[in-house]
């Protein structure tokens, strides 16, 4: 019988942005949960990567929280740039 309560504090936009995922999945949070927790016993990890940014975008993090070697592209150009690396 499942009577384990889970309770955890996010950002609200956070929380209906990945429910409405949910949903579009099939299921709710609860089930999202539990598979969460299901693959941490099973793999005894995170059943994803978690690592620390390489020095390189370290930098590129701090230049663009800067402003700095910044570009302006606009989504035109970044829509045709990306169907001709498809093709």
């Amino acid at each position: 019988m499942k009577s384990a309560v889970v309770n955890a504090r996010m950002e609200t936009e956070l929380k209906s942005e990945v429910e409405a995922i949910f949903r579009q999945l099939g299921m709710n949070t609860t089930q999202a949960i539990t598979m969460f927790f299901e693959q941490v016993r099973l793999h005894r990890a995170v059943p994803f990567q978690i690592k620390l940014p390489n020095e390189e975008t370290v930098e590129a993090m701090k230049d663009a929280l800067a402003g700095k070697n910044m570009e302006t592209v606009s989504m035109d150009e970044l829509i045709s740039q990306a169907r001709s690396r498809v093709k």
